[in-house]
């Protein structure tokens, strides 16, 4: 378990990971460091000190080595390959020496490409509905797909492919619970023979460890394990679901075990945030890497459940101070990703990078969405990946320019400074609370909803919490 920062000095020999490596991004005509969740852009100096990290020769025979062939000064050289290689390694990027788990290989697929520029960077596969859980804020439409609609292997295979070849790096393997799919593995060979960067995203409990050995020898990255709560009690209370938490905590620790990326994925609420200390302390012992602690949105199925988990702004603004004080504590140790929650928020945030600017949903049965809750939109139409190319989709697919740019923005966003900045905020919430896709997100201060939208919060918060109501794959909704 890593606890301790890496600290890199002279006598370091740095490495990549097993689950981050450099990687020519030709769509968009630069070298970045695939990662988990992330592709980090390099400078050509940058570029050339990575590419002679191997895990064997040392910093500072590295560093004298530079500045002989570029006549530059030694303390000069020796500073700026330090920071460079700290701040990399306080994402936990790198290791010192050469990990025993190798990446795989680039298939002659994935080196011959040539995508076109202003591709999307992401690609959200969801392979199924089907879910052991029946968590009350679930984000999946309202109206589940059933498994016998599903795409096949191969047909998400000819899915990545298409998606690499418009200039896709990281590819998410989400559901429902992906590894409700038998034929997971036949998929995660695609995606790695495509070239994708994998992320398998996941609630940990139908894993084996002999499958996720079989997983991690096909070549996926990197593992996202979403958990209710730490408290057991509590988690099998949220998910409707007995015995998570142990199993969670198994799963995290095989995915180090075997070399792989992890992040633990905590969606926060009422019902859990007092427990917010002890589920970065469990992101430490399982050695993850990353944390998301994101506070939870309000359409779908969690708007559904929403008075039982809207927490007080009170309480809220606690978890800023517990992970502003936890990200000082465990740098080097531990990366955050901290999304606020909206109701209690003055600027909206930008809604999957921009409405049809980095990344493509795929639903289970083939829709592709411009962003997962596509679908609460009414009037859109969703293109069928199996009839029509991906890159034609993502150009000039009607769902994806429906809301693309700021052409279609009404007022105040149509004259915000901000409107390239967060592109209106969530179109999804702004139907749910408005009525109208698009009108200003209501988390914006500038919105006229803006008042009665942090006014639910306030009212419902403070109110004793119903009943939960489960979300059921393939039944009807029921009460806890």
């Amino acid at each position: 378990m890593t606890t301790t920062r890496y600290i890199i000095g002279p006598d370091s020999r740095p490495a990549f990971t097993r689950y981050s490596r450099l990687h020519e991004d030709r769509a968009r005509g630069r070298t970045v460091i695939l990662a988990p969740e992330r592709a980090y852009e390099l400078d050509p100096i940058g570029l050339i000190v990575l590419s002679a990290i191997d895990g064997k020769t040392r910093i500072a025979d590295l560093c004298a080595r530079l500045a002989e062939q570029y006549k530059a000064p030694l303390e000069v050289i020796t500073r700026d390959v330090t920071n460079l290689l700290q701040g990399l390694a306080d994402k936990r990027l790198l290791r010192d020496g050469v990990d025993p788990f190798a990446p795989p290989k680039p298939s002659d697929f994935a080196t011959s490409i040539q995508p076109f520029a202003g591709g999307p960077a992401g690609l959200l596969a969801e392979l199924t509905h089907r879910c052991p859980l029946q968590c009350p804020y679930c984000s999946n439409p309202l109206e589940l797909e059933k498994s016998n609609v599903e795409l096949t292997a191969a047909q998400w295979g000819e899915t990545f492919r298409q998606a690499a070849a418009i200039g896709a790096l990281q590819l998410h393997l989400s559901g429902g619970e992906p590894t409700a799919r038998r034929d997971l593995e036949e998929i995660l060979a695609a995606a790695v023979e495509a070239g994708l960067y994998t992320n398998l995203v996941t609630s940990a409990v139908l894993l084996t460890r002999e499958r996720l050995e079989r997983l991690a020898g096909i070549g996926l990255d990197h593992v996202q394990v979403s958990i209710q709560d730490i408290v057991p009690e509590s988690a099998d209370r949220i998910s409707a679901y007995d015995g998570g938490v142990p199993k969670k905590r198994d799963v995290a620790r095989w995915t180090r075990e075997l070399g792989m990326g992890l992040t633990i994925n905590a969606p926060m609420h009422r019902q859990n945030i007092a427990h917010l200390p002890q589920i970065i302390d469990f992101a430490v012992e399982v050695d993850a890497q990353r944390i998301e602690i994101a506070h939870i949105q309000y359409y779908a199925w969690a708007q559904v459940n929403r008075a039982a988990l809207i927490p007080t702004r009170e309480i809220f603004m606690e978890t800023v101070g517990i992970v502003e004080d936890a990200k000082k504590r465990l740098q080097g140790v531990l990366n955050f990703d901290f999304v606020i929650h909206d109701h209690y928020a003055t600027r909206p945030k930008q809604c999957t990078g921009g409405w049809g600017r980095s990344i493509m949903a795929v639903t289970p049965s083939g829709k592709a969405l411009p962003c997962h809750a596509a679908q609460t939109l009414p009037g859109l139409t969703f293109d069928d990946v199996r009839e029509r190319a991906l890159g034609d989709i993502w150009r000039n697919g009607a769902a994806f320019n429906a809301y693309r740019g700021t052409d279609w923005m009404k007022e105040p966003c149509r004259s915000c400074e901000r409107r390239e900045i967060d592109y209106g905020g969530c179109r999804c919430q702004a139907f749910a609370v408005t009525g109208d896709a698009a009108a200003t997100d209501p988390a914006c201060h500038l919105s006229p909803d803006h008042a009665r939208f942090a006014a639910w919060a306030e009212t419902e918060s403070i109110a004793a919490p119903p009943p939960f109501v489960y979300r059921r794959y393939g039944g009807a909704p029921q009460g806890a």
